[in-house]
């Protein structure tokens, strides 16, 4: 429902205005350049009255645009409306991947350390250490969650992944039939437009078990004491959703609320600016680490739909396993097996002193052989 949403405000916002009035048959790939060349000095629309941040759009919603009309043109060909899809062969502006700010470990156990609100506590636990998003960790449920005395014994503490939290408009609602939906939650404003609901996850690689670490599990069992607590001085007056992210009267805890707490939590750690979904990514370069690059277990874990974009987006965690490699490479093979390039070079049989007296002091002096290969480049280069 987000992805409907979002699809229609950018044929609203974009697609229609520049070339809603433009026939099918006149789009051409040399048309779609020009689109996209028209595109990326157009300034973004504001969205609920918040401020855009960027002067002008940004390649990444240029590629959402280029979805939207390539998926539009190739219904168009089933159609046989057009002979051929222009847009697969057009240029599109080059994404470049940014290197995310995130916290370290240690910044990490610092706000863990500083942070008195339990709530916040645990979801901070699950998104570091379980690489959840945000809308995961607020959409589990206690049925999905083991850990009894038998799970924690046999290493076998986990939950399952199969829902997420999200706030959908009534129209994306109507227009999809509820598609997706496993639960609505009760209206507190009459006024609204939106809805709280439980729904399945944008993709299925997303429906996953994550196995948590001990500490995450006993961090549980005592929130769901704390939670039962509340239950049971509440009466009828908590909601009962059985959700394991809860407020004290049982409702479910939005984004704003949690970003809230974390920003409150992050000034007063000291720490560097990050919002809370940072920590999936803390967790997923850390997780690279200790599996030293295993690309296929971090994704069992964190839910991509594709490998890729964990290759795209750590690249520069894999690079430096790579480092490492040529340093291991190095203290292995080279420490064993003394290689000299220049050990097996003897002087000519006419007995030039001078040159086997070069050659010996090449053996001796690395640092001589890279002064003398500088030199001799510059001579070539000058000559």
């Amino acid at each position: 429902m987000s992805t409907y949403e979002s699809n229609c405000s950018l044929i609203a916002n974009y697609i229609n205005p520049a070339i809603g009035d433009v026939a099918v048959q006149d789009i051409t790939p040399k048309y779609v350049d020009e689109f996209y060349v028209r595109l990326q000095k157009t300034k973004p629309v504001a969205k609920k009255n918040r401020k855009p941040q960027t002067e002008y759009l940004t390649p990444g919603t240029i590629h959402s645009i280029h979805k939207i009309l390539r998926c539009a043109f190739e219904q168009a060909v089933k159609w046989e409306i057009i002979a051929r899809n222009p847009f697969p062969h057009a240029n599109k502006p080059k994404t470049n991947y940014k290197k995310r700010d995130i916290w370290t470990a240690d910044m990490i156990r610092k706000a863990l350390d500083e942070c008195d609100d339990m709530k916040l506590y645990v979801a901070m636990n699950l998104a570091f250490a379980c690489s959840m998003r945000y809308g995961e960790i607020c959409g589990l449920t206690w049925d999905k969650v083991h850990i009894s005395d038998e799970d924690i014994a046999n290493d076998d503490s986990h939950l399952w992944i199969e829902q997420e939290l999200a706030r959908v408009s009534r129209e994306a609602r109507q227009q999809l039939d509820d598609k997706d939906i496993m639960f609505i939650f009760p209206i507190l404003m009459s006024n609204t437009h939106t809805n709280l609901v439980l729904k399945k996850p944008k993709t299925e690689s997303s429906i996953r078990k994550v196995w948590i670490p001990k500490t995450v599990a006993y961090i549980l069992r005592e929130w769901k004491q704390i939670q039962d607590q509340y239950k049971e001085y509440l009466g009828q007056d908590f909601y009962d959703y059985n959700l394991v992210l809860t407020l004290p009267n049982g409702r479910p805890v939005e984004n704003r609320i949690m970003e809230k707490e974390f920003s409150k939590l992050r000034e007063k750690a000291g720490l560097p600016y990050v919002v809370f979904h940072s920590l999936r990514h803390s967790s997923t370069t850390y997780k690279l680490k200790l599996n030293h690059g295993d690309l296929k277990a971090t994704q069992g874990d964190t839910g991509h739909s594709q490998i890729d974009m964990i290759t795209d987006v750590y690249a520069h965690i894999l690079d430096e396993d790579r480092k490492v490699n040529a340093q291991k490479f190095g203290a292995t093979f080279y420490a064993k097996n003394s290689v000299n390039p220049l050990k097996d070079v003897t002087p000519p049989e006419d007995g030039n002193s001078d040159l086997a007296n070069l050659i010996s002091a090449l053996e001796q002096s690395p640092e001589l052989v890279a002064v003398l290969t500088k030199a001799l480049k510059q001579n070539a280069i000058s000559s």
